[in-house]
């Protein structure tokens, strides 16, 4: 331990040793505290805000998605693009501003985690990354006032913080009207507020809005023999964001977020058929440390509940329920 106290002084009094035309006590005393807090994280193993534990590493976010992200072609090209394009720069115009739409059980949250664990050395799990569940965060919607103010304070201490946050709002279509406007001056292209720039941040709004009708495209296509891959961003990102804005319960509903063309993609999640459950099932295997069986996989997804109720097209659930039923059919 004395070993290492002594390289840690040593390190700090070399980092410091500064040649200067006048002695300025202040000058070296703040580097000196600047350096010994930088060790003692290294040193204790801490997380903290540089290049040592956010990294972006778009070979391995392409790839999650290719192979863990099934059945949802438009979100993987789009999400890929928007990150990389967003992350490579040095010094974006504004946050990054993602909101994910479709039915449950498709992939939202875990296209979140995918894109935390591929910039934060700890993924989801990093300090760094801050998740928001309208239900759980935002139950009441009396205190609506109340929660704006403690929002607006949260971020704005977080990103001064680390500049290289996440935040994540979950069940936006449980979100009082009117809440989510409380962070639409973070999201815009301002250099700094109040001495903090924002613009290296990422925002990413998940909601079940408009499942119905990405779900009826879907399903059009499916009537008239069309490849769902044939489905296209423009075929849906219109109506995506209007019925948003439209929607009481869509916790963007008038909001000036999407009046001012603050929310960079509308990104619309299908509906996901058997093919794609029993994908599900078998990466879920894999996940496990299970040998992929397709006969186990087959009989997962065959006992769900589809619809419509006779051509039994799309998973009601997606893929959620797998976790929770793969131990039943084990072998």
């Amino acid at each position: 331990m004395k070993a290492v106290q002594t390289y840690l002084l040593l390190y700090v009094f070399l980092m410091t040793s500064v040649l200067v035309n006048t002695f300025d006590p202040k000058l070296i005393f703040d580097r000196m505290a600047d350096n010994m807090r930088k060790m003692w994280q290294i040193f204790k193993g801490q997380e903290s805000c540089d290049s040592g534990w956010i990294s972006f590493n778009a070979a391995g976010l392409q790839a999650d998605l290719e192979s863990k992200l099934f059945g949802q072609h438009i979100a993987l090209n789009i999400i890929l693009k928007a990150v990389n394009g967003f992350m490579s720069k040095e010094n974006p115009e504004k946050p990054l501003v993602l909101s994910l739409h479709g039915p449950t059980g498709t992939g939202k949250s875990f296209v979140s985690s995918l894109i935390a664990d591929n910039i934060y050395k700890e993924g989801i799990d990093s300090k760094f990354v801050h998740v928001f569940i309208a239900t759980h965060h935002f139950p009441h919607s009396s205190q609506t006032d109340t929660y704006k103010s403690q929002l607006q304070q949260w971020i704005k201490g977080n990103v001064t913080n680390c500049p290289q946050s996440m935040f994540i709002f979950d069940e936006m279509d449980k979100m009082h009207p009117g809440l989510i406007d409380s962070v639409k001056s973070f999201l815009d292209y301002y250099k700094k507020l109040d001495g903090v720039s924002y613009r290296k941040t990422i925002f990413i709004f998940l909601s079940n809005t408009e499942a119905h009708s990405i779900t009826e495209t879907a399903l059009h296509f499916w009537r008239t023999g069309q490849d769902r891959e044939d489905i296209e961003l423009k075929d849906l990102e219109t109506s995506l964001s209007a019925s948003a804005f439209n929607n009481k319960g869509s916790g963007l509903w008038h909001s000036s977020l999407i009046k001012q063309n603050m929310v960079d993609f509308f990104i619309p999640f299908l509906p996901l058929e058997y093919k794609h459950v029993v994908q599900c099932v078998m990466a879920q295997m894999q996940a496990e440390g299970l040998k992929p069986n397709q006969d186990v996989a087959h009989k997962l997804a065959i006992d769900l509940e589809y619809f419509p109720k006779f051509e039994r097209v799309f998973s009601v659930s997606g893929c959620k329920k797998i976790t929770s039923r793969l131990p039943f059919y084990k072998e």
